[in-house]
């Protein structure tokens, strides 16, 4: 079990962690989201035990992480500028990682080696992008952590690569118990692979939740009235996200259950109302909107 207390991390007067609270149980895939400077990379280094941290605490199955080998060997760190020594292959990188790693597998590790179509006798600097991500999650499967935290896992790779990716991890995860933290921007790929969820927003946890009673929460509603309703009536008995009118025509973003929601609404006699969960995306959108994160007011 991860378990962060209050967690502080500063650089010089900058609190990129700001007093983290949360729990990440084994077995558990999370998915870590959160705007750009948001803490999630402090955060995985934190759990590595690169950083220390300034105030609270960060352990792992009851024990600190920083300095302490016999925790980091449980831990394995994929970062997103993934790094492999100079003039290296593959198989030379998995021949360091077996020295530091206690739980390696070198039958793990040939197996994943003919099921990518990479090679380990070839200069990794010569592979592209894709190709070292592949080498990179090669290495810390064959590795076999208890806690695998990935720092943008997928990009890079192809659609049939990341398919592959995600059911060897899932594999890992059924059959060892592993416990898997992955940040990423790609909201549509947690949504379709991770069960918790956790909202990062200037080095705090707006919210965690498992990713379906998350997604319940929210809901989309488009409903017709005639005569019109009176909005400020709606919003009142409604925690209205997002409005907008065309005619007779009302489209919501509400806060609640779909089933509450439509409860609500049909008190006000619709001519039709129906609803949708929101997807991961959109629930992330709002939240960050909720605490001032305005994406209208952003210049591309």
């Amino acid at each position: 079990m991860i378990e962060a207390k209050s967690l502080v991390k500063k650089f010089e007067d900058y609190p990129a962690l700001n007093g983290l609270t949360t729990t990440i149980e084994p077995g558990w895939i999370y998915g870590l989201v959160g705007t750009n400077g948001s803490g999630k990379s402090t955060f995985m280094r934190t759990i590595a035990g690169v950083y220390q941290p300034d105030e609270g605490s960060l352990q792992i199955q009851g024990a600190d992480v920083f300095e302490n080998i016999h925790v980091k060997d449980k831990v394995l760190f994929v970062p997103d500028d993934m790094f492999f020594l100079p003039q290296s292959t593959l198989a030379d990188m998995a021949a360091l990682y077996q020295g530091i790693y206690s739980g390696w597998s070198q039958d793990k590790y040939q197996e994943l080696v003919k099921r990518f179509p990479i090679s380990d006798k070839k200069k990794i600097n010569t592979f592209s992008k894709g190709m070292k991500r592949q080498a990179a999650i090669i290495l810390a499967i064959a590795a076999q952590p208890d806690y695998l935290l990935l720092d943008e896992a997928f990009d890079g790779l192809d659609p049939v690569i990341r398919v592959a990716v995600r059911k060897l991890i899932a594999d890992e995860v059924a059959s060892r118990g592993m416990s898997v933290l992955i940040a990423s921007h790609n909201l549509r790929e947690l949504e379709d692979f991770c069960d918790h969820i956790g909202i990062l927003h200037q080095g705090k946890l707006l919210l965690e939740r498992e990713l379906d009673d998350l997604k319940g929460e929210f809901c989309k509603v488009q409903a017709a009235f005639k005569p019109m309703v009176d909005i400020d009536t709606l919003k009142e008995k409604l925690e209205i996200l997002s409005i907008e009118m065309n005619g007779s025509i009302v489209n919501l973003i509400v806060r609640g259950s779909r089933e509450e929601v439509l409860e609500k609404i049909n008190h006000f006699n619709p001519l039709i109302a129906d609803s949708m969960p929101l997807s991961l995306e959109e629930v992330f959108i709002y939240e960050m909107e909720a605490v001032g994160y305005d994406y209208n007011n952003i210049i591309f």
